[in-house]
């Protein structure tokens, strides 16, 4: 098998199609003055359902660069190249001693907030209790023990809001893993200073893929993107493992083209629990087609091609018409065409650019 890049334009797309009905089939064959010997074939309306093979990539379902949230030296790190995670295990551990102060004054400082705010909570109700006799406890008194109390109140909720903030932060010193997968890289050792920011020649901390369920992505051309069969299993074949066949489901479409080279991009999504196959390996695609309920069947040989464009020479009144089309699905002999043709009109089945339009057919 050659390889091939997903990306790369689809112009030489190999196309092997299952045709539901049978092709168009010469019907009769004349001879003018001449002696030349012409074969008419009727134009049939008839979609040609089947697949094309394109190249496409593997790719892993969640792939993630890993950076910490804060600043810290690198304390220890307890995965490496290789190593399978579950979803919030422990891959790096780091140390840095002004999160853990800053930790400790919030935390003193929430409780000596809500230390008061209790003071001053028991002190408004216990006037609260007094002033229900009548003459103890003045009004204004019990508006200001109440206004302490709720002053008290927000300081608490305040320090207790800060205090939560330096707990998440000094969370972050320990990095989990986000989701269960493979560590793919590592590019940092213990004693380094590392940061939001942090890359190692270019590079991320770690790197941590989902290698259990693959995506495959394709990249289909323009005149397909609107026959793939949705939720339909697809096979394909790895380049480095050939011989074997694989399966998939078409799961998203991009719903549109790609400007540059007039495809959309597919995925179909691949188990992999066996491991078997690898992010970044090329495949080759089978994927089927519900082929176009408008198109229009000719005897491949119908088709003529130019330097200048493609066209079926079509008989009218014993007189012969050049029609151009564009070339739809491929099934043995026959071809799917779209143009100013209907369905039933002759055309000549081995047709050659030496037949001039306008000439009389007997």
């Amino acid at each position: 098998m050659k390889n091939y890049k997903y990306y790369l334009p689809m112009f030489a797309v190999m196309v092997g199609m299952a045709a539901c009905n049978s092709a168009a089939m010469p019907e009769k064959k004349v001879a003018d003055t001449n002696g030349r010997q012409y074969t008419f074939a009727k134009v049939v309306q008839r979609p040609l359902a089947g697949s094309i093979r394109l190249p496409g990539v593997l790719a892993a379902f969640q792939k993630v660069s890993i950076y910490p949230r804060i600043n810290g030296f690198v304390k220890s790190i307890l995965v490496d190249r290789g190593t399978k995670v579950k979803k919030g295990q422990v891959l790096l551990v780091l140390e840095a001693p002004e999160v853990a102060q800053q930790y400790y004054a919030a935390q003193s400082k929430y409780i000596q907030a809500a230390a008061m705010f209790a003071s001053s909570k028991d002190n408004y109700e216990r006037t609260l209790a007094t002033s229900e006799t009548p003459g103890t406890i003045s009004a204004h008194d019990l508006e200001l023990s109440k206004a302490r109390m709720l002053a008290d109140s927000a300081l608490m909720n305040s320090e207790q809001a800060n205090f939560r903030a330096q707990e998440v932060n000094r969370s972050y010193l320990t990095v989990t893993a986000p989701f269960d997968g493979v560590i793919t890289e590592r590019n940092i050792h213990p004693g380094a200073l590392v940061g939001p920011d942090t890359k190692v020649d270019d590079k991320p901390m770690l790197m941590l893929e989902q290698e259990d369920q693959l995506r495959l992505v394709l990249q289909i051309p323009e005149m397909y993107s609107a026959q793939l069969m949705k939720q339909s299993v697809v096979n394909f074949e790895v380049n480095a493992i050939p011989g074997q066949q694989f399966q998939g489901n078409i799961s998203r479409q991009a719903g549109t083209l790609n400007e540059k080279y007039r495809s959309e991009a597919v995925e179909i999504d691949v188990q992999n629990a066996a491991h078997v196959l690898k992010s970044g390996m090329y495949t080759e695609v089978s994927l089927p087609l519900n082929g176009s309920a408008r198109a229009l069947v000719v005897p491949s040989t119908a088709i003529v091609m130019s330097t200048e464009k493609k066209y079926v020479i079509v008989i009218k009144d014993h007189h012969t018409k050049w029609i151009d089309i564009e070339e739809g699905n491929h099934h043995n002999d026959s071809t799917e065409v779209f143009g100013s043709l209907e369905a039933n009109d002759q055309v000549i089945a081995n047709a050659t650019d030496e037949i001039k339009e306008g000439a009389n057919i007997p």
